[in-house]
């Protein structure tokens, strides 16, 4: 896998199926462009992801297709969110938190450039997981 860092925004128009298309591992973001400090990132999921926190940043997700769920655990208690193609949602910095796809599912990313996939605090990382800042674009 490459893990070379990206080279920050890019001149020429990315297509996401395109970038999409370009791997087949889940669980593995893609880094597509930068925007500031942030990476915008493509990935493949389905199945479980971990139990996760960002102690400093949120995590925003974009469904472009399939199905996401969220599982949450806040003051309140445990709640899932679901997701459907075309949704977004925010995952507030602090907040425990576990991607779940019932289905082959396409989600984008935007992350602080450096940011883990399985956050500062996680759960024990199972193989189908990768723990990464992000792939490069072949």
């Amino acid at each position: 896998m490459n893990s070379e860092p990206h080279s920050g925004p890019v001149s020429e128009p990315i297509s996401l199926a395109s970038a999409l298309g370009s791997f087949t591992e889940q669980w593995s973001p893609r880094i597509v462009t930068a925007v500031n400090d942030y990476d915008v990132r493509v990935a493949k999921v389905e199945g479980d992801h971990v139990w996760h926190v960002h102690d400093h940043t949120d995590e925003f997700f974009l469904v472009l297709s399939g199905e996401l769920r969220i599982g949450l655990r806040e003051a309140a208690g445990e709640r899932t969110v679901v997701l459907p193609r075309g949704s977004v949602f925010t995952v507030p910095r602090g907040t425990e938190h576990k991607p779940y796809a019932p289905v082959p599912t396409e989600i984008l990313l935007f992350e602080p450039t450096g940011t883990l996939t399985v956050g500062d605090r996680h759960e024990d990382v199972p193989d189908h997981v990768d723990a990464t800042t992000g792939h490069a674009l072949t």
